[in-house]
């Protein structure tokens, strides 16, 4: 197919005739079709193709990632504003995070099957960049950065209700999505301890398996440790280790202090029993002096 193309370039056929991709099948998938075709061919470009097509690097999907990228942010940043009137700004950015997330947006693009369709040269296909979580990531932001420039924002914002907002509660609700960073910083800054400080502690591995080792320093500690293959993914891991890790100590500070108000409780109970006795005996006889 790939060869078919680049015999093709430069020679006036019919569009749908020079594309190396399904445009009706992927157009059926998005629920929209594009004026302006290339903008479509473009979005599935990935930058190994370059070395196929021998194109400049402006001609991959990067720049309309970059503007994909944007458009999402204002988007779901809008319909979080006005559905969630009574919702704090940290609140709103929490579910932000999520919904803008690279693995939401791998999942959707996943679930849309437009994998398939990527174009990529050989290497990158061997070492399994199809299905890489990156690249369908950034294959979601190209292509509604392709959809806003063919049909502005009202169509953007048809495309990211679609897929996106409709699935909102579903996605919120996925305990992988959730941003432990975010909430890290959060509690980290709520109790005055400033910002959580991430370190890589060991990288190791070829590029196309790494692996890192980060640490999280939280109010002057070292709390915990996250292992992953991206520095992203272990820097989660060490957030959601050290909460997990400030919980624990949480609860056992939670018990001893419901431990030491007990052991306050009681023997203020006996000091309180042992003066009532103290002060009845000294009574009694003054008690037996007058009856007699």
């Amino acid at each position: 197919m790939i060869e078919k193309f680049l015999q093709r370039i430069g020679f006036h056929k019919q569009e749908k005739d020079i594309f190396p991709v399904p445009v009706d099948e992927i157009e059926e998938r998005l629920k929209y079709h594009f004026k302006d075709k290339h903008l479509l061919f473009q979005a599935f470009k990935h930058r190994s193709f370059l070395n196929v097509t021998h194109e400049n690097s402006r001609e991959s999907n990067e720049r309309l990632e970059f503007l994909g990228d944007a458009v999402l942010d204002l988007i779901i940043a809008e319909h979080l504003y006005r559905y969630y009137d009574k919702e704090n700004e940290g609140q709103l950015s929490k579910k932000r995070s999520v919904l803008v997330s690279r693995p939401v947006l791998a999942q959707i693009t996943e679930e849309l099957g437009l994998g398939k369709y990527l174009l990529l040269d050989k290497g990158e296909e061997k070492t399994g960049g199809r299905s890489r979580l990156n690249n369908l990531a950034n294959l979601f932001e190209s292509v509604l950065g392709a959809i806003y420039i063919d049909g502005g924002i009202e169509a953007a914002k048809g495309f990211v209700e679609r897929f996106v907002i409709r699935n909102r509660d579903r996605l919120l609700n996925y305990k992988q999505y959730f941003n432990y960073k975010s909430a890290l910083l959060e509690l980290a800054q709520a109790n005055g301890w400033g910002n959580p400080l991430y370190q890589i502690v060991e990288e190791s591995g070829p590029d196309h398996k790494k692996r890192f080792v980060i640490r999280v320093k939280v109010n002057n500690r070292w709390l915990a440790k996250g292992i992953g293959s991206s520095k992203k993914k272990a820097e989660q891991l060490a957030a959601r280790n050290a909460l997990q890790k400030l919980k624990s100590e949480g609860r056992s500070s939670a018990q001893k202090n419901t431990r030491n108000h007990q052991r306050r409780n009681g023997k203020t109970a006996r000091n309180g029993n042992h003066a009532t006795n103290k002060n009845t005996s000294k009574k009694q006889p003054i008690n037996e002096k007058a009856a007699q």
